[in-house]
């Protein structure tokens, strides 16, 4: 089995970079924040800054879409927004399913942010009979044996899999025999699909530890800055008082000998 990083839409069909196609997400939600407080139009720089990425990556990355923008007046949102989300396929229903209803699969059902990208809902599936019935987002919790009905009846093609790490495997399993050609994961294990199936994985634990590591290295570099800085050598008194404790094996008044001894 190989993970699945083979499966090929339009995007790259055309000769767009994967590393373009990731970035794109991003222009959009600046896009649409311009948008809605009626902007007009917006420069590279702008909106490369809204992004979080350099302007030049960005005038790189629009080349691909034919989207070169106007000297001196930049590029029209309105325009931007409607060619990024054909690009990315929002422009069109996507039916999607979670399965596993928890407290996560339950937030992802509460997200309104799918609705407004293009993303409905079609259903949530669980594997607890006691949750079946039960709403969630006003939506019915379905059990897991209605899976493939669910998937071929509202002709989903992505699937959204919230359960422990246990069950993952077996889930993305049936939902790639029942037509699922694109997975989203958020189960804590690297699923294996066939040829032809994307899978993104998002593990919150995993970043939490990336950002731990930054935190730790940040730490030591003020540990290694404060260090840095050479202790101040002992005058006057003080300085006769530690000499003569270095000499005879004593310590010093500060119950030390001191690191730097005096000149």
């Amino acid at each position: 089995m190989a993970t699945g990083r083979t499966h090929r839409p339009a995007t790259r069909s055309r000769g767009i970079p994967e590393a373009t196609v990731a970035r794109l997400p991003l222009y959009l939600r600046a896009l649409t924040a311009l948008s809605e407080r009626s902007v007009p139009t917006v420069s590279s720089e702008e909106l490369a800054a809204a992004a979080g990425v350099n302007s030049a990556k960005l005038r790189k990355d629009f080349s691909y879409l034919g989207s070169y923008g106007t000297r001196g007046v930049g590029y029209d949102v309105e325009y931007l927004v409607y060619q990024i989300s054909r690009e990315l396929g929002l422009t069109q229903d996507w039916p999607v399913v979670i399965v596993g209803i928890g407290n996560l699969g339950a937030a992802l059902a509460n997200y309104g942010g799918f609705a407004s990208r293009g993303f409905r809902v079609a259903a949530l599936i669980d594997a607890d009979p006691a949750m079946a019935g039960k709403p969630v987002a006003g939506i019915a919790v379905q059990h897991t044996d209605e899976l493939e009905k669910i998937i071929s009846d509202n002709g989903v093609s992505i699937g959204v899999i919230a359960t422990p790490a246990g069950a993952a495997q077996q889930v993305c399993d049936r939902l790639v025999a029942a037509g699922v050609t694109s997975i989203l994961n958020f189960a804590p294990t690297v699923l294996s699909v066939p040829d032809g199936v994307d899978v993104r994985k998002v593990d919150l634990s995993i970043e939490l530890q990336i950002l731990a590591f930054h935190e730790q290295r940040k730490a030591g570099e003020e540990t290694e800055g404060e260090a840095a800085v050479p202790p101040v050598a002992p005058t006057g008194a003080s300085a006769s008082a530690s000499a003569s404790a270095a000499a005879d094996g004593r310590k010093g008044p500060d119950g030390d000998v001191p690191a730097v001894m005096p000149a």
